[in-house]
């Protein structure tokens, strides 16, 4: 077991990040999934947080006033702004209170929506169109 005594490493190793945020969670709350280059906390099938090298990445919603807090910017995936979501930095994860006060926010926003649906893949069902009727016959004619 590796012996962290700096404050920067708790918050750079995303192995110990995703220690404490289940530590902060209530028992049961949250699936952990392996997503985005982390570990990814699904409340009934949706997106919590992912414990990354970066810090944290969190589910907000509404992100305008979240982006206001110190270490907190916009999510980038693939080089697109992430709607929703904000990434908080390593440096503004270092104490207790603090994830306890993000993980606070944003299980507000996520446990307001509905669970996502599973299938055999995991994968939310793809909405089937219905079949069209065939209007001519199979040389051409009606």
């Amino acid at each position: 077991m590796r012996h962290v005594s700096q404050p920067e490493d708790v918050s750079t190793d995303p192995l110990i990040l995703a220690a404490r945020v289940a530590g902060a969670l209530p028992d049961g709350l949250a699936s952990q999934k392996r997503m985005f280059g982390g570990i990814t906390f699904l409340v009934k099938g949706n997106m919590l947080c992912c414990a990354a090298r970066k810090g944290l990445m969190v589910r907000v919603g509404a992100e305008a006033k979240a982006l206001e807090s110190p270490h907190a910017a916009p999510c980038l995936g693939a080089g697109r702004r992430m709607s929703g979501f904000i990434m908080i930095e390593a440096e503004g994860l270092t104490r207790d209170a603090e994830l306890k006060r993000w993980l606070s926010m944003v299980r507000t926003y996520v446990e307001t929506l509905p669970p996502k649906l599973k299938t055999l893949r995991g994968s939310a069902p793809k909405q089937r169109q219905p079949a069209k009727r065939r209007t001519t016959t199979k040389r051409g004619k009606p």
